[in-house]
């Protein structure tokens, strides 16, 4: 059964009725096109699709798509050739026999966002499911004493966990349907919020609000951050503002949520994403030949195994043969370190490299120290073509609201960090870049806003 709608108390309800009646879950991305959404459906064969009202018609054109029979809208306005969640409601029974279903069950069928091409659905167990809100909650010692401020989307993997990690452990969940600075800042002063959950983009534009100090954050004592790697600058600030510190973790689809993550009672390394969930193993091994392992500071892929692995992709045995490796290993495509204390670090995507005369360039790294800058809110690093080098890095950055920075400041202020091959050769100030709903880049789409300079 899929589900399609913002962050919604009905979206909850719906989430744990149908893994509670032995049913599959699909959540799906709430901006994905109606082009988008039929393919999914129909890729994952839902039978159902549960949504909000504002999705109605998209949602009445896919009946008969694949095997959907049925559209059940929220609300209680009725909708020709829908029904209405609030009549199911009405006319559920008190009793219900529970199905017997296996830990190792399928539970859930979640797409990666698209970022690297065609989105592909990620087959979760329960028992993936619920390590994964089990390890999360441990590591960042989540308890029913705890208020939880969340604007991540429910459908996205680390809002999901955030989400379930909350239920299981008896903490207070407060929803704010999209994320909005002044929602959440509010949210947080309204409820005495102790755990705020977000991507790094959440982090930037709380930074940057003008109103940020107006709103008394002083109830929180942790916050963490995943998607994307938040660059460790922004990290302590965010320390010195809020005098809270920040946790970064880090996962993804195929592991239905987090895999690692800086404890709470323990060493916090900003720039890192810090240790292995208890249970799960991780190493680094040799791009070219992973079956070669990799020592403390070496840059290699990262791979992972244990109980948070996926079972692999609907469908789709190629794709899964693709990333399943000997001994039950998986590949996650970042390219990371490995320090002597056993945290990780990611360096980047594999498949973002910009190859630079033969040097490897990786736009995640571009990306931390630029957002180092006092001017910058954000930044994304992309490819150009390059007739004598190949490729070239191009900086598109997001400047704070009032302040002001030349192309060639944000390359010095690169030079200082970065290798001289690493250094933008050309920057270009946007409004705003590519961006999944959950807040990652999305640099495949950044030639979109390439206005076609080459030069600082």
């Amino acid at each position: 059964m899929t589900l399609y709608s913002p962050n919604c108390g009905e979206w909850a309800v719906s989430y744990h009725g149908i893994a509670k009646t032995g049913a599959v879950i699909n959540p799906i991305n709430v901006m994905l096109t109606p082009d988008e959404v039929k393919y999914v459906v129909e890729d994952s064969g839902a039978k159902a699709v549960i949504g909000s009202a504002d999705k109605a018609e998209p949602l009445l054109d896919l009946k008969g798509s694949g095997e959907l029979k049925e559209v059940v809208l929220f609300g209680e306005e009725v909708v020709t050739g829908a029904s209405s969640f609030e009549d199911w409601l009405r006319k559920g029974g008190d009793t219900f026999d529970v199905p017997q279903r296996s830990r190792d069950d399928l539970a859930a069928i979640c797409y990666t966002s698209g970022t690297t091409g065609h989105p592909k659905g990620a087959m979760h167990s329960h028992r993936n499911i619920v390590t994964n809100a089990h390890g999360t909650a441990l590591m960042h010692v989540r308890t029913e004493r705890d208020v939880l401020v969340n604007s991540l989307p429910l459908p996205h993997v680390y809002g999901s966990v955030v989400f379930n990690s909350s239920f299981m452990y008896g903490m207070t969940l407060v929803i704010v349907p999209r994320f909005e600075e002044e929602a959440v800042l509010s949210a947080i002063q309204t409820h005495q919020a102790t755990v705020l959950d977000g991507v790094p983009t959440v982090y930037y534009f709380l930074l940057s609000h003008p109103k940020f100090d107006d709103y008394d954050l002083s109830s929180l004592t942790r916050s963490t951050v995943g998607g994307q790697t938040l660059p460790a600058a922004k990290s302590i600030e965010w320390t010195e503002r809020v005098k809270t510190p920040v946790l970064e973790l880090w996962g993804m689809t195929e592991l239905a949520g987090a895999a690692t993550a800086n404890p709470f009672y323990g060493d916090n390394k900003p720039g890192t994403i810090g240790l292995m969930y208890p249970g799960s193993e991780g190493k680094i091994v040799s791009a070219e030949n992973p079956g070669v392992e990799l020592g403390a500071g070496e840059e290699g892929e990262f791979m992972v195994r244990g109980p948070l692995v996926m079972m692999g992709y609907y469908g789709n045995d190629q794709a899964t043969s693709d990333v399943m490796a000997p001994g039950n290993w998986m590949h996650t495509g970042d390219i990371a370190t490995l320090d002597e204390d056993g945290y990780f670090t990611i360096v980047d995507r594999k498949k973002d490299m910009i190859l630079t005369a033969g040097y490897n360039i990786y736009p995640a790294e571009l990306e931390r120290v630029i957002c180092g800058h006092p001017s910058v809110a954000l930044a994304a690093v992309g490819r150009i073509p390059d007739e004598a080098r190949g490729e070239l890095a191009k900086a598109y950055v997001v400047l704070k609201p009032g302040a002001s920075a030349s192309g060639q400041e944000i390359v010095d202020f690169c030079r200082g960090s970065l290798a001289a091959y690493k250094v933008p050769r050309a920057v270009q100030f946007v409004d705003s870049v590519p961006q999944t709903s959950s807040g990652k880049i999305m640099r495949r789409l950044l030639n979109e806003v390439d206005d076609g300079s080459r030069a600082v």
